[in-house]
């Protein structure tokens, strides 16, 4: 739909209303500051800890199956060593007596390996335990950390969020009356400037938050309201002093409502 023809005097007010308006979303959420990202930093870190805690508990349970397959086989050796025992008090040479004693052997080595193996998971065990209480504790600390910080968020967004997003439909509002071009450049002065305010008004000769000096003639030109001057150095779109007073009072009584 077509911008409603408007003179350069109400694109200007509109213009400032729309940037106070933002204004006012931006300290809103600068409120909140880096909350939402510590909030979610915590969630990661907490969200990593589970995630090694599961796999910790999965060493722990492959170490156990471990021991358990160890244990098996020295029941196993046992047995055969046990059989090649009764089977040598049968033998008949020499060589069947050798070849049974090769074979306890055998299996009284297997034995002395799986126990060493069993040794080395017991102390793998203690390890990973010791690990385990190590991350269960920071993660209750994370855990208090987060819900502390998820409580500082809440408390902030209970209280601001619906003026927030009353300020944000207004915003949209302002932009329906205000036409395309004037909106583009308005959002492109609002990401280059570090503070985002793109429509300033004229304080002690010079354009808002900037110490470069606005001659005599331009001021006049602005205070007439005639045309959109845009300051020179930083490219902010300006207005005369008292159209910004009287726009703000305007605004100030709107926010109160909200």
């Amino acid at each position: 739909m077509a911008k409603k023809e408007v003179t350069v005097e109400q694109k200007l007010r509109a213009l400032y209303d729309l940037q106070l308006i933002d204004s006012r979303v931006d300290e809103i959420r600068n409120v909140r500051g880096e909350l939402p990202l510590e909030v979610e930093d915590l969630e990661d870190e907490v969200a990593g800890l589970n995630k090694r805690l599961e796999k910790l508990n999965n060493d722990l349970e492959t170490i156990d199956d471990g021991i358990k397959n160890k244990k098996n086989l020295i029941e196993e050796a046992k047995g055969l060593i046990k059989k090649y025992g009764e089977q040598q008090k049968n033998v008949r040479n020499n060589r069947e007596y050798n070849s049974l004693s090769k074979e306890i052997e055998f299996q009284e080595l297997e034995i002395q390996l799986a126990e060493k193996h069993i040794k080395e998971h017991k102390a793998q065990i203690v390890q990973k335990n010791e690990i385990i209480d190590q991350t269960k504790q920071k993660l209750s600390e994370r855990n208090e950390h987060l819900s502390h910080k998820k409580g500082e968020l809440d408390a902030i967004l209970a209280e601001t969020e619906k003026e927030e997003q009353a300020l944000i439909a207004k915003s949209e509002d302002y932009q329906k009356d205000i036409e395309d071009r004037l909106i583009s450049a308005y959002k492109r002065i609002r990401q280059n400037v570090k503070n985002g305010l793109a429509v300033v008004p004229i304080e002690r000769g010079a354009s808002g938050g900037s110490f470069f000096t606005i001659p005599p003639q331009v001021q006049m030109e602005i205070a007439s309201r005639k045309k959109i001057i845009t300051d020179e150095h930083s490219g902010r779109i300006l207005v005369d002093q008292e159209l910004a007073k009287e726009e703000k009072e305007k605004m100030e009584s709107l926010f109160a409502k909200l």
